[in-house]
């Protein structure tokens, strides 16, 4: 037994006590932990060949994702989301566990990279999102909703189906966007242009939205020409930065899913941007996965092969970054399981859909994709991430004193 599966089996060990995991080593030996108990998944998986104990304790996470997209990590009982949860609801972030908390070097690897990366100049922020987002249409319209919302819904009740969720999403940023017929809003990081659409449709407002995706581009106008408000709202491809520059103000705001893919180096000129173009007398909401601790870096599998340059803010920095071009954070919001519930349903789907995704692409990467929202589902439920909901605005008397106003205008929209 090397030292890398001792080591594997010592940690594991450590953290599996509710539930079960049997490791099925590469030289047959069998390494069981925990106890069954109801509630706590029990999952078998066996390492291939001895290298992948080496990649788990070098990097858990990448070594983990990397093994288990190779074919060399299987699972044989249980799926990944199972493996995921059983590990992470064994030490859960609220409760003061350290679950793989990496080395010094590795916090400053860590660290360095999310820095380097984040720089995400207007020159790399294009290819960046051309990474994830142009997968293809296809791929996407197989896991998102029928609006292919594209972000974390808002689940007022945790049974209600997908699109349900996503359509109150839209209901709950609507309303805090606090919106009459005839204003101007601006979608940064428009997605498939569900927001845009939904709120011409059900606001009379005309939106301009914006995306650095040619794959969104092309589907969102597509799709405002076939919802009729293609006279109302229209796409651009284009950086906020060079946006802002043309010196066009809005009377709102909406920035929804897209603030991740900023950047910590980047922060200021993000706010300094949207100061630039919101009114005087203008809203802006923005929506973003966030982390409930400290400032932080973005894990190696993440930036590797999924978001390049992207960061998860923590909210003192996200606030910080904006207080030097006096946009006042009049409303906070965290979501704190609504990721969750979303990532569950995106993994179902995606389950559903194998065959046509493996097809579309190959094995390999449908396990990567498992993995991804497997992993982010149970690290909303165990981790210290969440998401916040954040209204600025640029004077103090826009929006009124109390936030009644959201709850009425909410329940105002959900009868239109």
């Amino acid at each position: 037994m090397s030292f890398f599966e001792t080591a594997v089996d010592r940690f594991l060990g450590g953290v599996v006590k509710r539930g079960v995991l049997e490791i099925v080593h590469a030289d047959g030996r069998v390494a069981r932990f925990g106890t069954p108990e109801p509630g706590f998944p029990e999952v078998q998986m066996r390492l291939v060949d001895a290298n992948v104990a080496r990649g788990i304790v070098l990097d858990p996470g990448l070594g983990a994702a990397e093994a288990f997209m190779d074919g060399r990590l299987v699972l044989e009982q249980g799926d990944i989301l199972a493996l995921l949860e059983l590990v992470r609801t064994n030490s859960p972030w609220d409760r003061g566990a350290n679950l793989g908390t990496p080395s010094l070097f590795r916090r400053l690897r860590g660290i360095v990279s999310a820095r380097v990366d984040g720089y995400n100049q207007a020159r790399s922020a294009k290819a960046n999102v051309a990474h994830h987002y142009d997968l293809g249409n296809d791929f996407y319209r197989l896991f998102l909703d029928r609006r292919m919302q594209y972000s974390c819904a808002y689940w007022p009740r945790p049974d209600m189906s997908l699109d349900q969720a996503q359509d109150a999403k839209l209901v709950h940023i609507a309303a805090k966007l606090r919106l009459s017929p005839g204003l101007h809003v601006l979608d940064i990081g428009c997605g498939w242009g569900g927001l845009a659409i939904y709120l011409a449709q059900n606001c009379g407002v005309r939106v301009t939205g914006i995306t650095l995706s040619e794959e969104q581009l092309v589907l969102a106008r597509s799709e405002a020409q076939a919802a009729g408000v293609a006279d109302c709202v229209t796409f651009e491809l284009v950086d906020y930065r060079d946006l802002a520059a043309r010196g066009t103000r809005f009377d709102r705001i909406a920035s929804v899913g897209m603030f991740e893919h900023v950047g910590s180096p980047q922060f200021p000129a993000f706010f300094r941007a949207c100061a630039t173009m919101l009114a005087d007398d203008g809203v802006m909401m923005l929506h973003t996965i966030g982390r409930m601790n400290e400032p932080g870096a973005t894990d190696a599998f993440t930036r590797k092969y999924i978001f390049p340059g992207g960061y998860i803010p923590a909210l003192s920095e996200t606030v910080a970054a904006s207080e030097p071009f006096r946009l006042i954070a009049s409303d906070v919001e965290m979501l704190r399981l609504h990721y969750a519930f979303t990532l569950r349903a995106w993994y179902a789907n995606c389950a559903r859909h194998q065959a046509q995704i493996e097809a579309m692409y190959d094995a390999r990467f449908f396990r990567m994709w498992q993995f991804y929202l497997a992993g982010a589902a149970t690290a909303f439920e165990n981790s210290g991430l969440c998401n916040y909901q954040i209204v600025f605005l640029r004077d103090r008397h826009a929006t009124p004193i109390t936030r009644d106003w959201i709850a009425a205008a909410e329940s105002a929209l959900s009868g239109a």
